[in-house]
């Protein structure tokens, strides 16, 4: 056996020891895994969306399955600021791997004040901005639909954050291109997308909303071609490092990303249906690297070939 593949990359100022991250809202605030896997092994966890104040999210029934996916209306559903520093943080802080916090804001005033409230607590990387979250009824959609409110939210977190920003992009735009360059001339470091596209389901016995919140945000494979063809489009647009998102349940499915450009990909849906979903798709990027004697994964990454 020769020497493993390396499969380090950096986003921006941050170095991950692999590029597979758990995607916000779907692995808790990472102890809630701590038993099923080694959560060192990770490129880094993206813990669930914080706000300034605790939010009980929006009423059941909130998840509803799909053909190949999910509808989720959980309303970002957390502790809030000060009781993730003083409850979550100190337990995240002792691991071996990169610690990114999501945080919502209402406006953008609250965003600031979120971002500063953060500034200088040990133990976290970086600052993922949630600026679309098609599930909450306030606020969240004019922000990630809209490139100067855009801009206006990634520049302030900057000038209180202290550390590396990444923006979290909504699908839901007619050009997603257009945030993503608003973002990216406003600072930020790096972008994830893509979050969740705005869907409903209908009880027809009831003939009710199937979601109490009546839409919800759609994940899952169902989304995964979407994800990718807007993860290229923004990569042939900006220059700062992008994440892809969307519908990954396998290495095989991580590869499309990375190939079309994304620098690291984030694990969601797959976590509800293999807790051990993320672990299982680093073993087979480093497979992969091997099976093609590929010495490092910045040898796959952006190499697709176009027409």
């Amino acid at each position: 056996m020769g020497k493993p593949p390396d499969l380090r990359v950096r986003i921006g100022p941050l170095e991950l020891k692999n590029p597979v991250l758990t995607a916000s809202g779907t692995f808790g605030y990472g102890r809630e895994f701590s038993s099923l896997m080694d959560l060192n092994r990770l490129g880094g966890i993206v813990v669930k969306g914080v706000s300034l104040n605790p939010r009980k999210g929006n009423p059941p029934p909130r998840i509803v399955e799909t053909p190949c996916g999910m509808l989720n209306a959980i309303g970002l559903a957390n502790v809030g600021l000060e009781a993730f520093l003083k409850e979550k943080l100190p337990w995240l802080r002792k691991l071996d791997t990169a610690v990114i916090v999501n945080i919502y804001g209402h406006s953008v005033e609250e965003y600031g004040a979120i971002a500063a409230g953060l500034r200088g607590a040990e133990g976290i990387s970086a600052l993922e901005v949630n600026i679309s979250c098609p599930n909450v009824k306030e606020g969240g959609m004019a922000f990630g639909t809209d490139p100067d409110m855009s801009a206006r939210v990634t520049e302030r977190v900057i000038r209180e954050a202290g550390r590396p920003v990444i923006v979290k992009l909504s699908p839901n735009v007619t050009d997603i291109r257009k945030i993503a360059l608003a973002v990216e001339d406003a600072g930020a470091d790096a972008l994830t997308l893509i979050n969740t596209l705005t869907g409903m389901a209908i009880d027809i016995e009831r003939r009710v909303p199937r979601l109490a919140n009546v839409s919800g945000g759609l994940s899952g494979p169902a989304i995964r071609p979407v994800a990718v063809y807007m993860v290229r489009q923004v990569v042939k647009a900006v220059r700062i490092p992008v994440i892809g998102v969307g519908g990954i349940m396998d290495h095989r499915d991580a590869l499309e990303f990375l190939i079309a450009g994304a620098r690291a990909i984030q694990v969601g849906t797959a976590n509800f249906v293999q807790p051990r979903a993320a672990v299982h798709m680093i073993d087979g990027l480093r497979g992969f690297c091997q099976d093609q004697c590929v010495a490092s994964i910045e040898e796959v990454i952006g190499t697709l070939r176009e027409g």
